[in-house]
C-alpha cells in the first residue's frame, strides 16, 4: 500500500501503525491506515451503514458517498490528515478520521496542536469496543505527530459514542453548542485512561482465551478414514472426555455421504457442516493448513488450535508460512493456539473439553497450567493424573506465534475455577507486559513459574514472539517485584502448585513440626531452616503414637497462635510382631482428616516414608459435604469434630506418591495431596463473563457455591511429600 505523489513524500505509509486488537467480545480486527487503494472498500462499508449512523455521523442525511467524498476520505497526508479502518476479512467495519485544525476550528498545518476526529462503526459490530479501540491508536498516532487535543462534534442522541468518549479516561470538557455536544479531549495519558485501556484489554484477551476454552462446538480436521493418525486421536480424546457441545471430523478425502466418523457426522469442510462451528482444531500438513483456515474463516469459526508442525521450527521458510498463518487467522478474527501446538484442555464440567493429544483429561481442579513445551506439558499432566491431582484448565501453546501465557494470565485473573497458575515458560516476549499482568494476578491468586533456557543463552525453535534478550538475573528480580514464585524445576512447580491449590497461606515463617519419628523431624527442621523458615523444635510422638496421639497433636499445633503452618512426619510404626504396620494408615487418614477439619484455617503438609498406605487410605476418601467456610487463623471456638465420612464431615485426601517427580524419570518420587477445610469454596464454572451475565462455561454468580454433596475439587487438598526438603521449599514458597 505505498502511498501516491499527492500524499507527502517525507510520510510514506506508516506501516507502523498497523495493529491486530482483540476486541471486547474476543474476537480479533485489523487496524491500519487507510490509503488510496481503499476507494471501493469505503464504498461498500459506508453502503452496510444504517441510515441512523450515516446521520450521527454527518448531522444530516447522507445515503451515499459522492466521488469527492471517497477521494477525501482515501487520500491522507499522515500528518495533518490521517484516517484509520478497522478490518476483518480485508473488508471494513469501522473508520475514524482526524484532521488538524487551528483555534478558529479552520484547517491546518503543523505547528497547530489539535485536530477534529470523527468515527463511523457498522452497525452489526457495535457494542464490541470497536470505537474505543480505535480512539486509543487515533489518540496514539496523533501525539506522534505533535497533536496534543482532540475536538470533536456528537449529537445528543448519539449515547454510544459520547459514552465512548467519556469512558476514555482523557481529561476533557464538554459544552453545548448549536444543538450539539462539543467535546474536547486532552491526549496527553492520564493513570486514568491507562487504566481503562489495560482494563479493556484485559477483558478482551480473557473473552478471546475463554471462548478457545468454553466452545459450544468442535470441529477436528483431520480425522483419518482408518483408525490412527493425529486427527483421529484428538476426535477421540475430545469425545472421551464428555464433550458437552457438539463435534465434527472434517477431512476433504472423505466420501461424498460417508455419514459418520466414530459417531460424529463427518464432512469434507467446514463450509459443508451447516451450523456455527466456534473452534477447529487442525491436524493437517502445513502446506494444507491456509486452505483450511480460509475455509474456517469464511465459516465464522472464532479460534483455531493448530496442532500442524513445519513452522518456525522448521526455519526461515518456516518462520514466514508461520506469520502467514497469523495475518490470515487474524484477517477473519481468529485467534490461534500453536501452530505445533500439543492441545487444550478445559475441565469444567460445563465444558468438559479434551482437544489435545493427551489420551486422558486430568481431573477437575484448581490449579491452571500453561506450557510452551509440549514435552513439558505431557510429562506434567501424566505426573498429575498419577497423584489424582486436579487442573482447571490446561494449555500447550507450542510455538505460540499468537495466544501466549500473557493472554492466560489475563484469563486466570478473573477466573473463579483457578486458585494457581502455573506456567512453563522458555522465552519471554515481552516482558514489561508480562510483569505488568503477572504483578496483578499475583496480588489475587498465586503464579508459579518455571523459567527454561536459563543458561543456554538462546531461545527455543519456533518461538517467533519477539525475545528480549536480558539476564536470568534480570528476570528473576522482574518476577520477585512482581510477586511471581519462580522454581527452578517441574518438580518445584508441581510440589508449590498442589500445596497452594490445596491449602491456605501462611500467615508468617513460623513452622510448627510433630510426627513419630525423631530423625525424620530433625531433618525436617533443617529443611525448614535452610529455606529461610522459622520451625519450632519438633514434636515427637514416639515410635509408639496412635492416631488419635497425631489426631491430637496436629489441633494443639492448629490452634497455637505461635505456629504459621504446621508439618506432619510420619513413618510406619511396628507392631507387636516386630513387622511394620502400614495397613494402619487408613486410621491415621482418618486422625489427621478430623484433625485438619476442625482446626483453624492454616497449611498443613506431610513428609512420609514408605507411608504408601495412609496416601492410599486418604486418596480413597471422599466428602459428602460441601467445604466449610474459611476461618480465621487462631484459637477461638471450633465447630465440633466429625467422624470422618459421616455425612456433614469433612473429608481429608492424600493422593498416593508417584514415582514420577520431575518429566517422568524414574526414582524421583511425586508428591501427593489431601483434602482439608479452610479452603475458599470454588465456583463450578470457570468462563470470564460479561458484566451482569453468565458466560458458556460459567455458572451464574447465584450458582458459583458449590452445592451439598458437591466439594470443590482440590479446595483443602494436604500435600504429602516423600522427602523433608520438598516440603520445606514449597512451604517457604508459599510463605
Amino acid at each position: 500500500m505505498e502511498p501516491t505523489p499527492e500524499q507527502s513524500p517525507h510520510h510514506a505509509y506508516p506501516d507502523h501503525w498497523e495493529a491486530d486488537v482483540v476486541l471486547r467480545d474476543g474476537g480479533t480486527a485489523r487496524i491500519r491506515p487507510i490509503t488510496t487503494d481503499d476507494a471501493e472498500r469505503l464504498v461498500s462499508f459506508y453502503e452496510q451503514v444504517s441510515d441512523e449512523s450515516k446521520y450521527y455521523r454527518f448531522f444530516a442525511p447522507y445515503p451515499r458517498l459522492s466521488a469527492r467524498d471517497v477521494h477525501r476520505f482515501t487520500h491522507h497526508d499522515y500528518v495533518d490528515r490521517v484516517g484509520l479502518a478497522v478490518t476483518i476479512g480485508g473488508e471494513f467495519i469501522a473508520t475514524v478520521r482526524y484532521d488538524r485544525i487551528d483555534g478558529q476550528g479552520r484547517p491546518a498545518s503543523a505547528p497547530a496542536d489539535e485536530a477534529e476526529v470523527a468515527f463511523l462503526v457498522q452497525d452489526a459490530h457495535q457494542g464490541r469496543g470497536v470505537a474505543s479501540a480505535l480512539l486509543e491508536h487515533i489518540a496514539a498516532v496523533a501525539r506522534e505527530r505533535g497533536i496534543r487535543r482532540f475536538a470533536a462534534e456528537v449529537l445528543p442522541a448519539n449515547n454510544k459514542m459520547i459514552k465512548v468518549f467519556r469512558d476514555a479516561g482523557f481529561t476533557q470538557q464538554r459544552s453545548f453548542e448549536d444543538g450539539s455536544v462539543h467535546l474536547t479531549l486532552d491526549l496527553e495519558p492520564t493513570a486514568e485512561s491507562l487504566a481503562v485501556q489495560r482494563a479493556r484489554e484485559q477483558r478482551a484477551e480473557a473473552r478471546s482465551v475463554q471462548r478457545l476454552l468454553a466452545p459450544g462446538s468442535v470441529a477436528v480436521i483431520g480425522v483419518g478414514r482408518a483408525p490412527g493418525g493425529v486427527g483421529r486421536s484428538v476426535l477421540r480424546n475430545l469425545l472421551g472426555s464428555g464433550f458437552t457441545g457438539r463435534a465434527y471430523a472434517v477431512n476433504t478425502s472423505f466420501d461424498a455421504g460417508t455419514g459418520t466418523v466414530e459417531g460424529v457426522p463427518a464432512h469434507r469442510s467446514v463450509s459443508e457442516i451447516g451450523e456455527q462451528v466456534d473452534l477447529a482444531v487442525v491436524a493437517v500438513p502445513a502446506d494444507r493448513v491456509p486452505a483450511v483456515v480460509a475455509d474456517c474463516g469464511e465459516s465464522g469459526v472464532q479460534g483455531l488450535v493448530v496442532l500442524s508442525a513445519g513452522y518456525a521450527e522448521r526455519g526461515a521458510e518456516g518462520r514466514e508460512r508461520q506469520r502467514e498463518l497469523v495475518r490470515q487467522a487474524r484477517s477473519y478474527g481468529m485467534r490461534i493456539i500453536g501452530p505445533n501446538a500439543f492441545g487444550i484442555i478445559n475441565t469444567a464440567p460445563e465444558v468438559r473439553l479434551n482437544a489435545s493429544l493427551a489420551p486422558e483429561s486430568p481431573k477437575a481442579g484448581r490449579i491452571g497450567l500453561f506450557t510452551q513445551s509440549g514435552a513439558i506439558g505431557i510429562a506434567v499432566l501424566a505426573g498429575l493424573h498419577r497423584r489424582s491431582a486436579g487442573l482447571s484448565a490446561f494449555i500447550s501453546a507450542g510455538n505460540r506465534a499468537d495466544v501466549s501465557g500473557n493472554d492466560f494470565l489475563q484469563y486466570w485473573y478473573e477466573d473463579p475455577g483457578t486458585d494457581v497458575a502455573l506456567l512453563y515458560l522458555e522465552s519471554l516476549g515481552n516482558p514489561r507486559k508480562f510483569t505488568r499482568l503477572a504483578r496483578r494476578t499475583a496480588a489475587v491468586k498465586p503464579v508459579v513459574v518455571v523459567k527454561g533456557a536459563r543458561h543456554s543463552g538462546t531461545n527455543p525453535p519456533g518461538h517467533a514472539v519477539p525475545v528480549s534478550r536480558i539476564p536470568d538475573a534480570t528476570v528473576s528480580a522482574l518476577m520477585r517485584q512482581a510477586g511471581v514464585i519462580r522454581v527452578d524445576t517441574v518438580t518445584e512447580m508441581v510440589d508449590v502448585g498442589v500445596l497452594l491449590a490445596g491449602q491456605p497461606l501462611p500467615g508468617g515463617p513460623r513452622v510448627a513440626i510433630l510426627g513419630n519419628s525423631e530423625s525424620l523431624g530433625l531433618l525436617t527442621y533443617d529443611a525448614c531452616l535452610a529455606e529461610g523458615l522459622r520451625p519450632r523444635p519438633p514434636r515427637d510422638l514416639t515410635t509408639v503414637a496412635s492416631p488419635q496421639d497425631f489426631r491430637n497433636a496436629l489441633a494443639e499445633a492448629l490452634a497455637d497462635r505461635t505456629c504459621d503452618a504446621v508439618i506432619v512426619t510420619a513413618i510406619p510404626w511396628v507392631g507387636e510382631d516386630g513387622e511394620a504396620e502400614t495397613g494402619d494408615g487408613e486410621v491415621l487418614a482418618a486422625a489427621l482428616r478430623e484433625a485438619a477439619a476442625t482446626g483453624p484455617a492454616k497449611p498443613v503438609a506431610v513428609v512420609h516414608v514408605e507411608m504408601g498406605g495412609l496416601a492410599q487410605a486418604l486418596a480413597a476418601a471422599t466428602s459428602t459435604a460441601a467445604p466449610p467456610a474459611h476461618r480465621p487463623s487462631g484459637p477461638g471456638p471450633q465447630a465440633p469434630s466429625a467422624a470422618p465420612g459421616a455425612p456433614g464431615g469433612s473429608a481429608a485426601r492424600i493422593l498416593a506418591p508417584a514415582s514420577d517427580g520431575r518429566t517422568g524419570a524414574p526414582g524421583d518420587p511425586a508428591p501427593s495431596t489431601t483434602r482439608a477445610p479452610g479452603h475458599p469454596a470454588a465456583s463450578p464454572g470457570r468462563a470470564p463473563a460479561a458484566e451482569g451475565a453468565p458466560s458458556p462455561g460459567r455458572a451464574p454468580v447465584s450458582e458459583a457455591a458449590p452445592s451439598p454433596g458437591r466439594p470443590a475439587p482440590d479446595a483443602g487438598r494436604i500435600p504429602a511429600y516423600p522427602a523433608a526438603e520438598r516440603a520445606g521449599r514449597a512451604l517457604a514458597e508459599a510463605v
